[in-house]
């Protein structure tokens, strides 16, 4: 499988974590939080977490605190289905694929429900045939983008489709929860905005070869209450204990091993590493579990600095970066972890 047109959308409106600290310490939401959790909103927004600005469908920071079932909801349905149409135009302006030539459309978010679900509302915007398979895929949490792919190279390989549209979006904005439980508040301050998207053929289209070779994965149910949503109030309230960045980190290390296994490679047969940005802690046990050095890790990084986490299509920005940075052709590993608890990865070779 070749992935030959990659796009990302993020909405227009950036907030530095600074300003998110300023907005909030004068919200009634922050005054009703004891004292412990004040310290840790203000220790994580003003300190340094590996995260400078996040994108944010709000019109104002003041919003994340308005804190209702309807609102939310109705946010999640006003801004991901254009979030995630603008970034599968880009996929398709990349791959110069027309709408018309696309035979699935495959579309993974957790942050909201619509039903019909999003395939319905992007494939009306981008126009794709009537007889598309679309595909609506929930509940993977940040992971979610590599089965997404693993998906659409099943359909391709089957012969069901020629061409097939990935989408991963995000709305975190509208899962925002604030009460005195750690993981829930860091969780409010790690969030963002945005969509990713690829087209996927069995054929490359004459520009820079990114081929799929080989991926794997692995689902832990022991672990799922390590990381996971809930409904609280109504609303979706993400839980986050501090074992994930050792979790993350220790099923990267098996995935990886298995499929270099698989491909009877070597781990310093790895040119570039394209990970999922979870947040600062899950980027340095990853360095160390894996003997990285910083500088691996330097993608992933940026897109944490100017996104902050955004689940499941973080991966397709720090998959563009790289490719914009020119990394070094030859083999790379894709890896993302969410939800379940559940770890993946996938080895690429690129020309």
């Amino acid at each position: 499988m070749i992935i030959v047109g990659l796009g990302t959308a993020a909405p227009s409106r950036c907030y530095a974590q600074t300003e998110c600290w300023e907005v909030l310490q004068y919200q009634k939401r922050f005054q009703e939080l004891n004292s412990r959790s004040q310290a840790i909103l203000r220790k994580v927004l003003s300190g340094r977490n590996g995260i400078r600005t996040r994108h944010l469908v709000l019109d104002q920071l003041a919003d994340a605190f308005e804190l209702n079932p309807d609102v939310m909801s109705a946010r999640f349905a006003a801004h991901a289905p254009s979030l995630a149409t603008e970034a599968a135009q880009r996929a398709l302006a990349d791959a110069g694929c027309s709408p018309a030539e696309v035979d699935a459309v495959l579309i993974s978010t957790c942050t909201g429900y619509l039903c019909p679900g999003l395939t319905s509302y992007v494939g009306e915007r981008l126009q794709l045939r009537a007889d598309v398979l679309a595909l609506d895929l929930v509940g993977q949490g940040c992971g979610a983008a590599i089965p997404n792919l693993r998906t659409a190279e099943a359909l391709l390989r089957a012969g069901r489709a020629r061409r097939v549209l990935s989408v991963c979006v995000e709305v975190c904005s509208a899962a925002f929860f604030f009460d005195n439980d750690p993981g829930v508040l860091i969780s409010g301050c790690l969030f963002g905005d945005g969509a990713g998207a690829a087209v996927l053929a069995l054929e490359p289209n004459g520009k820079r070869r990114v081929e799929w070779k080989l991926s794997g994965s692995l689902v832990n149910p022991a672990d799922r209450d390590v990381l996971r949503f809930e409904q609280r109030q109504g609303m979706l309230r993400n839980i986050l204990r501090p074992e994930v960045p050792a979790l993350a980190a220790a099923q990267a290390e098996q995935v990886l091993k298995q499929v270099l296994a698989r491909a009877n490679l070597r781990q310093a047969d790895i040119n570039a590493w394209v990970f999922h940005p979870g947040g600062r802690e899950i980027l340095t046990a990853l360095e160390q579990r894996l003997g990285l050095k910083s500088a691996d890790l330097r993608w992933s990084a940026t897109v944490l600095e100017n996104y902050g986490n955004l689940s499941s299509a973080s991966i397709f920005f720090v998959l563009q970066t790289a490719l914009a940075d020119s990394a070094p052709s030859g083999s790379w590993w894709l890896s993302s972890f969410g939800a379940g608890f559940s770890g993946h990865g996938a080895l690429l070779e690129v020309e």
